[in-house]
């Protein structure tokens, strides 16, 4: 059966999580959080490599046990080192660790004191207030535990990343299937949401074509739901349903266009054919029982009266009245972007050095990049105080002075402390060319406090980007509270951008936000937060999500020249 990327990495977080609550050599923990970040990053099926035999190795952090260990993942679909774990530690204890506020230890005490192994044995605990007699525990602890198993509870949706790998394997097998003519992925993929609780397949076929024999004997499948002619829907072992629909050519467009979606996009476009007399479905655009169009999504548009609407824009905020008077935005692309200002080195955590990550810009096209490892209050990323940043802004003058294809802007990703001071002086942060600064800790203050503490950063004239605003890891850490709006205005009114981190585990602003910063004339710096060569490819997410948000490339700081750039982050 298939082995997805986001396999491996979930094996190797469990074994993490399972081996932190032993208390095992932090060391061993870290290799294995390492490994699962790599391998989440890596937009090659590490399986494809696996049977190609290529040299895991060569993977940044990947030794020859762990390749080894990679290999029995692919081979066989399973770990047996993880198996010995869970059998001396239950599995469920690291499930439990998901919850926030629940760390090794506590999980630890929770199972040792009370026995608790799953979400259902901590619920009722909470529920009984068993929880808030620990040592370590307390009432709020407790209603905190209550909220976030009511949050698990709710319906699985699965970060984009996972979903495209998925989505990505099963056109790759429906492509190689004789008679299949077209086949692409619609729904909320198609939508770049950032979760997806689904996957909608269309495909065209010549006659008598097998697709749905072969869809529902897909490797991956676990349960078949439904099987038919023209529909089958499959479950898959990740628990992801997949949807797939044999589609007429002549009925294509008018398909993909409803099963794209959004719902409330496709009632508005149905409602404003009804009003032009013609009754718009996924069979087609229909004159009483004439078919008049639906071979292409520009068709059915047209029946409306309107301009081809962009997918990630299809979710009735205001787009079709923009449509309507011809005010649609240029959506910003790939192509547009000039430069990364987010990334990484092993100077702090990065995989790799600051002249791999250099190359790998170049390799991309890039103008400039902006080097900002972590300012040293970050100790878990070995981050840099003021004599280690000094040293690294002398090995970036020295490596310019040597690399004429790309400019590497000297730059640091700053921590805002508590008090809204900045984690380095004043004298270090003078010499940078910017700076993108970030809340890592005290996420619990309420939002008045945390609003103050982020403004109070940007009072200091050496302050340029916010990174990932709302703090949030999607399905694993909510945003910290904080008033956005009041955030953006400050930042209009100090010369400061805000940063959509492209990250798919943050994409950190939501396309809320991104539309906001949109009509206030807050220009954002779409980047990657890259810790490795392959993060950068993590681009196209945050043009996805920009996308979403209505954002042009007028909207985005790194679109511009160097020297538009320069001039943009010079604080007056």
């Amino acid at each position: 059966m298939p082995v997805h990327n986001s396999d491996i990495t979930d094996t190797f977080n469990r074994i993490a999580d399972l081996l932190e609550i032993e208390a095992a050599n932090p060391f061993r923990v870290r290799a294995y959080r390492n490994a699962a970040r790599i391998i989440s990053s890596q937009s090659k099926s590490v399986a494809e490599m696996v049977d190609q035999e290529e040299d895991l190795t060569r993977l940044p952090g990947i030794g020859n046990d762990l390749a080894e260990k990679i290999k029995e993942i692919v081979r066989t679909g399973t770990l047996a080192q993880l198996a010995e774990i869970e059998s001396r530690t239950p599995a469920g204890l690291a499930r439990l660790m998901k919850i926030a506020g629940l760390g090794p230890n506590r999980v630890k005490i929770l199972f040792e004191e009370l026995g608790i192994t799953g979400l259902d044995e901590l619920k009722e605990a909470a529920r009984t207030g068993k929880i808030s007699q620990l040592k370590g525990f307390g009432k709020k602890t407790e209603q905190r535990i209550i909220d976030e198993i009511g949050r698990e509870k709710k319906e699985k949706r699965f970060k984009l990343v996972v979903a495209e790998e998925v989505a990505n394997a099963i056109i790759k097998h429906l492509k190689k299937m004789e008679g299949v003519k077209e086949a692409i992925v619609a729904g909320s993929n198609r939508r770049k949401r950032e979760t997806v609780a689904d996957l909608d397949i269309l495909v065209t076929c010549q006659k008598n074509c097998e697709v749905m024999d072969q869809f529902v004997s897909y490797e991956d499948v676990s349960q078949i739901i439904a099987e038919g002619e023209t529909r089958s829907t499959v479950l898959l072992r990740s628990n992801l349903q997949v949807d797939l629909r044999m589609v007429p050519e002549e009925s294509y467009g008018a398909a993909l266009h409803y099963f794209t979606g959004s719902k409330a996009h496709n009632i508005a476009i149905r409602t404003l054919g009804v009003r032009r007399g013609v009754k718009i479905n996924e069979y087609g655009v229909f004159e009483g029982s004439k078919r008049v169009a639906g071979r292409t999504e520009e068709e059915v548009y047209k029946q409306v009266g309107l301009p081809f609407i962009e997918p990630e824009l299809r979710e009735n905020w205001g787009e079709i009245e923009a449509a309507q008077r011809g005010e649609l935005p240029n959506l910003i692309t790939l192509k547009n972007l000039r430069g990364d200002l987010h990334i990484h080195t092993k100077e702090t955590d990065g995989r790799h050095t600051l002249e791999e990550m250099v190359e790998a810009s170049v390799d991309r096209g890039y103008e400039y990049v902006a080097v900002t490892n972590h300012s040293k209050h970050v100790t878990v990323a070995r981050g840099l105080d003021a004599q280690g940043m000094t040293t690294l802004i002398r090995k970036i003058d020295h490596l310019k002075e040597k690399t004429k294809k790309i400019t590497i802007l000297k730059s640091a990703e700053v921590d805002i402390l508590e008090g809204g001071s900045l984690d380095l002086p004043d004298k270090i942060l003078k010499e940078l060319d910017l700076t993108v600064c970030a809340v890592h800790y005290k996420f619990n203050l309420s939002k008045e406090k945390q609003t103050e503490r982020i403004i109070r950063a940007m009072d200091n004239p050496h302050f340029n980007i916010l990174a990932h605003p709302s703090g949030r890891l999607i399905n694993e850490r909510e945003p910290y509270e904080v008033d956005m709006e009041k955030l953006m205005k400050a930042a209009l009114e100090r010369g400061c951008f805000f940063e959509l981190n492209a990250h798919p585990d943050r994409l950190d602003l939501t396309d809320i936000y991104c539309k906001m910063a949109k009509e206030m004339g807050l220009k954002v710096a779409i980047s990657t937060d890259a810790h490795s060569t392959g993060d950068l490819d993590f681009m196209r997410f945050g043009v996805g999500q920009a996308r979403r948000g209505w954002l042009d490339s007028g909207d985005v700081l790194n679109t511009r020249s160097l020297r538009e750039l320069l001039k943009l982050l010079k604080r007056k």
